[in-house]
């Protein structure tokens, strides 16, 4: 595996840095670096920008108004975005229900939902967890019976990310009840309009409106609107997961968090001194810097083998792992260097225009609304538990 970039993978790297130098808003930047709270108009408003540069939807065949970029350029954007303070896209539309679409949805779904993903006129979200369904996915009870040509849906969803924004949504929905459970779900796309359908907030742990519950009663769905055949959602939403768990890994992210975390803790003082000089603070910093380090040599690993045509597997489960323990580590660690401060915060210091009076150190209400979100990137996309026991079978064969 030769880690080094090409001349060609260089001139694109500098034509990405030319690219956000000039074009990502110093407001959004400012938000994404400070940890701060984005607002659906900041995502909408940079995906405009990026959209008309054609670089949205990385991954999709140039046919649907994608770019094609090779794994190499994708990891050089992520990594570059990351350093400048790219928003992180929402991947509901672009890279979830997009590439189930492209794969298996009609031509008739492509023509009409593609396009609309990528101007931001649709804003998706998932509907795959319920409360008696997390990891254990394919117990869901969310019914769709076939009434002409119509579903019939009734049910919930549970953890519905940005759900409160959403006009349309993706849903795993039980066809049949005759066969084993991973052999009756179908794949549903919704109009969060349609009468029956209601969504009520779950205000999470850092005071944040991000998840919520959705529940569909005699919710009516077009049989047309059924991706691929019945009874085989299972296929397409694994497929999905693929996708969902590699990008969940998210190397990028953790390097910025580092480097922000060595800035915090040169600037926090133990007996006099930059807490970054404690042995046993720094030691644990060199710590969660060595596993990065290993995690990043695998990412790219994987990136190297899709490069030579293969597709990522259960290392994707694994890379989910260790670059989610990474992330909360990370977390951890910055949380500790606040230390006392980290407890109380006003809420609104999460907004980078709050103009009051911080409690304490400015970072301190951001670093604690993302430890306490964060604890939640070992359960979500399936937990890490799940993603262990599919590396014992697929990896270790046992």
């Amino acid at each position: 595996m030769n880690l080094n970039y090409t001349p060609e993978e260089l001139a694109f790297r500098d034509e990405v840095r030319a690219f956000l130098d000039q074009e990502l808003p110093a407001d959004i930047a400012a938000k994404v670096k400070g940890f701060r709270r984005l607002s659906k108009e900041d995502h909408l408003r940079w995906q405009g920008i990026l959209n008309a540069q054609g670089w949205y939807a990385t991954h999709w065949p140039k046919e649907y108004g994608g770019v094609e970029w090779s794994p190499v350029q994708k990891h050089i954007w992520d990594e570059e975005s990351c350093r400048y303070g790219v928003p992180r896209s929402i991947p509901f539309g672009v890279n979830m229900v997009a590439p189930v679409i492209i794969k298996f949805g009609n031509e008739q779904q492509k023509q009409q939902y593609l396009p609309r993903i990528l101007t931001g006129e649709d804003w998706w979200c998932q509907g795959y967890s319920e409360p008696g369904a997390g990891s254990d996915l394919a117990s869901l009870n969310t019914r769709a019976v076939r009434e002409g040509d119509h579903y019939i849906v009734n049910g919930q969803k549970a953890w519905t990310t940005l759900g409160q924004h959403a006009n349309m949504i993706f849903c795993l929905v039980r066809t049949n009840t005759e066969v084993k459970k991973q052999e009756g779900i179908s794949f549903l796309l919704i109009d969060m309009d349609t009468p029956g359908i209601s969504v009520r907030p779950i205000i999470t742990l850092d005071g944040e409106h991000e998840v919520n519950e959705v529940f569909f009663e005699n919710v009516k769905v077009p049989v047309a609107n059924l991706v691929g055949e019945e009874d085989k959602g299972w296929t397409y939403a694994k497929y999905l997961l693929t996708y969902e768990r590699t990008g969940l890994a998210g190397i990028g992210l953790s390097k910025a968090a580092l480097a922000h975390l060595k800035r915090l803790a040169s600037r926090q003082l133990k007996n006099g001194k930059p807490l970054l000089q404690d042995p046993t603070f720094s030691q644990r910093i060199a710590k969660v810097d060595i596993d990065l380090m290993a995690a990043s040599i695998s990412n790219l690993r994987i990136i190297a083998a899709v490069e030579g045509g293969g597709m990522p597997g259960a290392e994707s489960s694994m890379l989910k792992v260790r670059g989610t323990e990474i992330r909360q580590s990370i977390n951890d660690l910055a949380r500790r260097a606040i230390g006392p401060y980290a407890l109380p915060f006003v809420e609104e210091e999460l907004d980078l225009d709050y103009d009051g009076e911080f409690l304490s150190d400015p970072d301190a209400a951001p670093m604690t609304a993302q430890y306490f979100n964060n604890r939640k990137l070992s359960i979500f996309g399936g937990s890490n538990e799940i993603q262990k026991n599919i590396v014992t079978k697929m990896i270790l064969g046992l």
